[in-house]
This record gives structure tokens, sequence and C-alpha cells, in this order.
């Protein structure tokens, strides 16, 4: 029978496995020459207008910099705006894309006319804004616009 192996022979010594990583690693600088000269002339660039500076300074002084952010984002302003984004990205989920899209529309196309109206020197009297309630148009914004004022209050009222 044979006998039993008690130890492992590693053919290749700590001083080879360094100088096999050596000769990787300078076959990857002589391969990679041209990004090697690019990384440093940007490392050099960073360096001359105080960026490396900077990043290094922020690296040392990262608690400090986590600390004040955190109490930043943790003031009563900052903390209503992201309730409010939060709440108004809930209603946007909710609405309808395209009545989204056509009520958008409708709203540029109504501050369009808005404008041109501005453009000219009319004025608008009593009888005029009577005449108006006829027009098909007109009667179908005011119609919106109530029944818009109405579902708004029984929303409000929940």
């Amino acid at each position: 029978m044979a006998a039993p192996i008690t130890e492992i022979h590693n053919p290749i010594t700590e001083e080879e496995i360094k100088l096999q990583k050596l000769e990787e690693l300078k076959t990857l600088v002589t391969n990679n020459e041209d990004v090697l000269n690019n990384m440093f002339k940007i490392l050099g660039e960073l360096n001359e207008s105080g960026v490396l500076e900077a990043a290094n300074s922020m690296l040392q002084g990262k608690e400090q910099i986590a600390k004040i952010a955190l109490q930043q984002v943790t003031r009563q302003p900052v903390t209503n705006l992201i309730n409010t984004l939060m709440g108004a990205t809930g209603a946007l989920m909710n609405a309808d894309a395209t009545q989204s899209t056509k009520l958008l529309n409708s709203a540029l196309a109504g501050v369009d006319e808005a404008n041109k109206f501005l453009q000219t020197d009319k004025k608008i009297g009593v009888m005029n804004l009577m005449k108006t309630l006829n027009d098909p148009d007109i009667n179908r914004a005011i119609g919106f616009g109530i029944h818009f004022l109405k579902g708004m209050g029984k929303e409000l009222k929940e």
C-alpha cells in the first residue's frame, strides 16, 4: 500500500509569484500605454484645477459632510417638500395619461388665446360677456371649470 501524503510541495515560491505578477503588470502597462497617458493627463488637470484637493478634503471630512447633509434634509421645509412631491407623484400616478395630456394641451391653447387678446385693445362689456356664453368653446370651458370646482370641493370635504 502507498504511504499517506503528509506534505504538499508548492513548486512556486512567493518570489516567483511576485515576479509573475510583475510581468503581468508590465504587459498590462505596455498594452495600455495610451490609456495610462490619458489618465495621467486627466489627473494632472484635475490636480492643477484643485479638484483632487477638494475631493481629498471631502473624503477626509466625510463624517462632517454627512452630518451637515442629514441636518439639512431633516429641516421642516425640506421634509414638507419631500412629502408634497410624494403626494403629487402618487396623484399623478393615479391620473389618466390621455386626460392629463388633453388638459395640459387645452391649458396651453387657452394661454395662446389669452396672449392674442392681450395684443388687442378690446374691452369686454357685460353684454359681450353674456353673449360669449353662447359660444360652444367658452360654454364647454366654463362647464368644465364649474364641474372641476365641484369635484375639488367634494374631495376637500373628505
